[in-house]
């Protein structure tokens, strides 16, 4: 399921971090990885509302 939201490889390797950062906090990986993701497609979401 794509959204359009691509990441280049800093953003990327960001990303991996912060999931890295949840999952040690105890969170699983499943829901670290939706938890980012999310933060990226709202992120994504106000970047192209501010653009209009």
């Amino acid at each position: 399921m794509f959204d359009g939201v691509t990441l280049n490889h800093e953003q990327q390797q960001e990303a991996a971090e912060r999931i890295h950062a949840l999952m040690a906090e105890g969170m699983s990986s499943g829901e670290a990885i939706m938890q980012v993701a999310n933060e990226i497609r709202s992120q994504a979401a106000q970047a192209s509302s501010s653009e209009e």
